[in-house]
């Protein structure tokens, strides 16, 4: 069977899509799901049973749904959760059956409705209680080997090869072997209250061997904005609480996987709900004693530079440092810059019009940022252009502020490169000595 995703109008991508399906031995395409922009996501096609698991939003949250390929397409809900998304499955290998899903709230859950896989995922926990987050990666054709990796917030993770006739269990690879011995900070998922009352979840790491009391501290809002933070190990978050900052990571309003009331308009049309619960963790770590507000910083990449920024202006005291790594700097520009694109109308649908492209963007809001201002973008960076990263500067720069930037050549918008990463944490660590210590 096959699954045929349409999403263009002439040259452009809208958004919406259409699903069509076809059954095995057959050429004819029949309807699966009408044009909708993300309330069916197709996720697997079992081929033993001629099934389909999809997310469908029910009530504004994603469902998981079992559905027949056949006929009346007979449509059963598999799992739902009252608090987050279910987001996705898990297969026994490439191809091969599906044997659970996959949600997050303060971790992430696998269930298990495979009764093998639901007693051998518990034989592994208890084996590697330290690694709780246990992932099938595959498995033998005859499924009596599986690869499978382990990981927690401690520990970057390591892969095993699991033998269900002998029973036993090897370590395979570590997956960040240049890091073996090194002791981390362990992540709390906690929450905290927004201006508005509202509660917050968020995570937060604080460095091993000292008093928490009065830390210099970091606010680290993730990208996206549509994406959120999980529990595990973060390697930049690590970085920082390694050189004793505490570090603080929300899933402000505008974050994924709570569900469509969570997501709010998103973090751009919606920008000052989500700003706001960006600056509220750093207040609570002053009113909890944690951090000295004397010593807040505020650090992000992509959107999450974007909402240091823009915090940092929206909120003048707040933070004594701000670093932007590949940060969204001025939304109209953004709209604009999609214009030779097929993704053109998305983007401008995303981003939206009105007086928030004026309001909610740094570069228009650059004086009032009094802190120091570190800036790092690479010039093949076709997520976010570079001339973000260029307009800040020189926005910065007229108003009399401080500030450094970094600019990678032949890098896009990841800095994947294991030289520059070592340079921009290295930085990072001058910048933020420099202006609220260790």
């Amino acid at each position: 069977m096959s699954i045929f995703e349409t999403r263009l109008d002439g040259q452009l991508t809208t958004g919406r899509r259409k699903f069509s399906y076809r059954a095995p031995g057959s050429r004819a395409w029949h309807d699966l799901a009408p044009y909708s922009e993300d309330a069916f996501v197709p996720l697997a096609v079992e081929a033993a049973t001629n099934a389909l698991y999809a997310l469908r939003k029910v009530s504004g949250r994603y469902e998981l749904q079992r559905i027949v390929l056949e006929g009346s397409l007979l449509e059963t809900k598999v799992a739902s959760n009252p608090r987050v998304d279910i987001d996705g499955v898990v297969r026994s290998g490439d191809g091969q059956r599906v044997i659970g899903y996959t949600y997050a709230d303060e971790k992430r859950h696998t269930i298990y409705f495979d009764p093998e896989y639901q007693a051998l995922q518990a034989s592994l926990a208890k084996a590697l209680p330290d690694l709780p987050l246990i992932t099938f990666v595959s498995s033998s054709a005859d499924g009596r080997k599986s690869l499978l990796f382990a990981g927690g917030d401690t520990d970057p993770g390591r892969y095993y090869l699991f033998d269900r006739q002998k029973k036993s269990l090897g370590e395979v690879l570590l997956d960040r072997p240049r890091l073996a011995g090194r002791k981390f900070a362990p992540m709390k998922a906690i929450s905290y209250k927004a201006a508005d009352g509202t509660t917050v979840p968020a995570y937060l790491t604080l460095p091993v061997g000292k008093i928490v009391r009065n830390l210099p501290a970091i606010v680290f809002p993730h990208g996206g904005p549509s994406s959120r933070d999980e529990w595990g190990f973060d390697w930049i978050a690590q970085f920082l609480a390694a050189r004793g900052y505490a570090v603080i990571q929300p899933n402000y309003r505008g974050s994924a996987g709570y569900g469509d009331h969570w997501l709010n308009e998103n973090g751009f049309k919606g920008w000052k709900t989500s700003i706001s619960d960006v600056n509220a963790a750093a207040r609570f770590l002053a009113d909890e004693g944690i951090a000295d507000p004397a010593r807040i910083a505020i650090v992000g990449w992509s959107y999450g530079g974007y909402a240091a920024l823009q915090s940092a202006a929206t909120e003048p005291g707040l933070y004594k440092a701000v670093a932007a790594i590949a940060p969204v700097t001025d939304l109209a520009m953004l709209k604009r810059e999609s214009a030779g694109f097929t993704n053109k109308r998305e983007v401008a649908a995303f981003v939206g019009t009105g007086p928030h492209l004026i309001e909610g963007s740094p570069v228009n809001v650059a004086a009032n940022i009094r802190s120091p201002v570190l800036l790092i973008h690479g010039d093949l960076d076709n997520n976010v252009f570079v001339t973000h990263s260029d307009k800040m500067e020189e926005q910065l720069r007229r108003a009399g502020g401080q500030v450094e930037y970094l600019r990678y050549k032949g890098l896009d918008h990841q800095l994947e490169d294991g030289e520059v990463r070592a340079q921009i944490l290295a930085k990072l660590a001058v910048h933020l000595s420099k202006t609220i210590g260790r």
